[in-house]
């Protein structure tokens, strides 16, 4: 079990460079079955769930390369429709290749991902909706056995804007007959980075970046070049490492844009945040001051940025809600930011916080990734030392995270 330690109470200064977005990373890879030629990936960022997705990838069928956050890609004719339980329990997304493979083969055989610390992710949708274009499934010792002759195009409305949902028809439907229409569909950037990319390698797709897509079926894909978008949550966090410990930060390669619900928070909280040739500039304009928020789908608030807001609002001044939509169960580091002196209360899916003067070191333990991201941004802020126990969540979804807060003035190391 590695930990982290930090020495709090010190101003952050300098420059940042965002890493590639994991949440885009991880599709675009597990996209590869539907290709034909060899792919080049370009600022994919050196993470756990990456190394992973390789494995997996190299099992399917489409061996790798991995060198300097560029990934080469070499799909082979010979698929293997079978994702193993042991790489598939580790990672939640390995789900996606189902659409690809189907799409594909025909045939697709992946073993139901393992549960997850923040609450229920079903696939249902995935299924309903692969089952309209002509898929049937069983599920025979705890894997999911999909098969089609051929998918055909549809016109797919979904319950949720689920992201993953999405993502996997969007795979499925490129190499469909036919036109597929998905509707209510998820907005993510990282969504339409997908469909980008898949633009890019000739599939025929339009309006992602909105509530309705259309895919028309082609009948393959080839290969090229493409460089995947900046991580937008990592650049959150980093947005709120300056203003919590009062310093100032210059974010490269920043997605700001997309952005917009969080900067617009950040602001009304105090947060200078100002967009320049030489990136983005983070900094306090005035005294923190807690704010009301609720997450939504993209492009309101993102759950995946509310553990960090929340430590922001632990020594912000007055009072602060929070409501969670999208998780039913993403409040598990309140417990631990009240060990390190915040006063926060639970109620439902409702957290109310109350700014504290200052937050004191102690050792906490991290249950999931950005629980582990607003337990570091606490310590930053906090007077003495403060222990981490987090397993492995900060190697999941921040590149080198020890390097770059290193870098700019944290007092910060990794332990074994």
């Amino acid at each position: 079990m590695d930990k982290l330690l930090i020495r709090g109470g010190k101003p952050l200064n300098g420059v940042v460079r965002i890493s590639g977005s994991k949440n885009a990373a991880l599709p675009i890879l597990l996209a590869a079955p539907l290709l034909t030629e060899p792919t080049v990936i370009d600022n994919v960022p050196r993470l756990r769930d990456i190394q992973t997705t390789l494995k997996l990838l190299d099992i399917l069928g489409c061996p790798s390369t991995f060198t300097d956050n560029v990934v080469t890609l070499e799909p082979s004719k010979a698929l293997n429709p079978e994702a193993p339980y042991d790489l598939v329990r580790t990672m939640r997304a390995s789900v996606l290749v189902l659409g690809p493979l189907l799409a594909r083969t025909g045939h697709a055989r992946v073993a139901l991902p393992g549960g997850c610390a923040i609450g229920a992710r079903p696939v249902n949708l995935h299924l309903t909706a692969l089952e309209k274009m002509g898929a049937v499934f069983s599920l025979e010792a705890g894997y999911i056995d999909g098969r089609c002759d051929g998918l055909k195009g549809a016109r797919i409305v979904f319950d949720f804007p689920t992201v993953g949902g999405t993502e996997n028809l969007l795979m499925a439907a490129s190499l469909a007959e036919g036109t597929t229409i998905l509707e209510n569909a998820a907005r993510e950037p990282e969504v339409a980075d997908l469909a980008d990319f898949l633009n890019a390698m000739g599939a025929k797709i339009s309006g992602h970046g909105t509530s309705v897509i259309t895919i028309e079926g082609v009948p393959r894909l080839g290969g090229g070049r493409y460089a995947i978008m900046p991580d937008r949550i990592e650049a959150a966090t980093y947005m709120m490492a300056a203003a919590i410990t009062d310093g100032e930060l210059r974010l490269e390669h920043c997605p700001f844009m997309e952005l917009d619900a969080v900067v617009s928070k950040l602001r009304e909280m105090g947060v200078q945040v100002e967009a320049t040739n030489a990136g983005v500039l983070v900094r306090r304009r005035e005294q923190l001051v807690g704010v009301d928020l609720a997450t939504q789908p993209y492009p309101g608030f993102p759950t995946d940025v509310q553990a960090q807001i929340m430590a922001l609002m632990c020594v912000a001044m007055g009072a602060g809600s929070i409501r969670e939509t999208i998780f039913e169960n993403r409040f598990m580091h309140v417990q631990e930011l009240v060990r390190l002196g915040a006063q926060i209360r639970i109620s439902a899916q409702h957290a109310f916080i109350r700014g504290v003067k200052n937050l004191t070191g102690a050792p906490v333990m991290a249950s999931d990734l950005r629980a582990s991201a607003s337990l570091v941004l606490a310590g930053l802020a906090a007077r003495g030392e403060t222990l981490i126990q987090r397993v492995y969540h900060l190697d999941r979804g921040y590149e080198a995270v020890e390097v770059k807060l290193r870098a700019v003035g944290a007092d910060i190391e990794r332990l074994a």
